[in-house]
């Protein structure tokens, strides 16, 4: 297997645009992928352009009559039917919406493929993680979503068991509703309580199709307000003794950025330092479970400039084993090229300045009267017993 890590990048995927004011601004992309280039990350990871996902694997997760309805709609974005969540407000129609949403798709298969056959140690596809789409319908700015499509077709390539875990601050309804019937992948979800947040799913008690795929789905359900040492707690609380009992033989992650303080679209008030944390601790777990096979996909985050791209420059540096240090300055000319590209200051520095992330290991007890520990407490009485662990 090849040590290397390889990054998926088409600039085409950059016409993933639903339009001005809409809060999916594809310059976090393009932004993203400047910021890797002025820290050289590129020369520590293969930079891969993969195919755009073609009709038999996008049905892998997708209704025919769907990508259908997107073909028709990117053609003719008037003609878009709502009945498929097309042509709404969260998800406007655009000419070449099919094309480019396949392109995404194809990168994150093209990772999985990579990672599976051992061409890639690691591989990540920050365009992706779009979660939210549906087997027949757009949601939540997702059209195609392409991290089920990633596991789906690790599972047609002959893995026995693969873990989703995903950390945006919405909960991964698509993924999860893909794999609800099967016992072959675990899904895990840390985000924001439904009661606060779209998509008004995963409550705790959601855990599979009842049969061989009950304990398969996990959720938590995280406090409006929930910071840096909560969501580390939730997280290890949680994800690493799943891990360990489930066994999975790769590991695919969502990696969105909207958990952070400053993200428009949401409540939580989670730092840099934390999501890169968390970054480490899922290339650790990988390590630690998976023989290192890890595919990483971006996913939300709406603070397009002061955040998004600083938190998926550090999982690809994550993944290339050539971590960014948390104090370390923006380059002088990727500062330059976001004033050009958008009339912001960038920001000044790597992280927001709180590491060491400090957080209670959830081995040293729990407060029941507390809001977060009630939560993760939910979670793992609902889902651990399922899987033959004490909650």
């Amino acid at each position: 297997m090849s040590g290397r890590a390889q990054l998926m990048w088409d600039p085409a995927v950059t016409g993933y645009d639903f339009g001005p004011g809409h809060p999916m601004d594809p310059v976090r992309l393009d932004l993203t992928r400047r910021l890797v280039g002025a820290f050289g990350l590129d020369r520590d990871v293969e930079v891969v352009a993969a195919k755009a996902a073609g009709e038999s694997t996008l049905r892998l997760v997708h209704r025919q009559d769907y990508v259908e309805a997107v073909k028709a709609a990117s053609a003719d974005p008037a003609a878009a039917d709502q009945a498929y969540g097309l042509g709404t407000v969260d998800d406007p129609a655009f000419a070449g919406m099919h094309e480019v949403s396949a392109l995404i798709a194809g990168q994150s298969v093209g990772a999985a493929e990579a990672v599976w056959r051992g061409q890639a140690l690691h591989a990540v596809n920050f365009a992706g993680g779009l979660h939210h789409a549906m087997p027949g319908a757009a949601s939540g700015f997702c059209v195609y979503n392409d991290a089920a499509l990633a596991v789906a077709r690790l599972l047609e390539l002959g893995a026995e068991r693969v873990a989703y875990v995903d950390v945006d601050v919405h909960h991964g309804d698509g993924v999860q509703a893909a794999f609800w019937e099967d016992p072959r992948v675990l899904t895990i979800s840390l985000h924001e309580h439904p009661r606060t947040l779209f998509p008004q799913t995963g409550w705790p008690e959601e855990t599979g199709a009842a049969g061989p795929a009950e304990g398969t789905a996990v959720n938590v359900a995280l406090p409006a307000g929930t910071g840096d040492a909560g969501w580390l707690r939730a997280f290890h609380a949680v994800v690493p003794e799943l891990l360990a009992e489930f066994r999975p033989q790769v590991l695919v992650t969502q990696h969105g950025a909207d958990t952070h303080f400053e993200d428009p679209l949401a409540h939580l008030a989670v730092s840099l330092d934390a999501q890169r944390a968390v970054q480490v601790a899922c290339h650790e777990l990988a390590h630690e479970h998976t023989d290192g096979r890890w595919v990483a996909l971006g996913g939300g985050g709406y603070a397009v400039v002061d955040v998004v791209p600083r938190s998926w420059t550090h999982l690809v540096a994550v993944a290339a084993g050539r971590e960014i240090a948390p104090e370390t300055l923006t380059p002088d000319g990727w500062k330059q090229e976001v004033y050009a590209r958008t009339r912001q200051l960038a920001p000044g520095r790597m992280t927001d300045g709180r590491r060491p992330v400090a957080y209670r290991a959830w081995e040293a007890g729990y407060d029941p009267a507390d809001r977060l520990d009630q939560a993760i407490l939910a979670t793992r009485k609902a889902a651990f017993p399922l899987r033959g662990l004490l909650p």
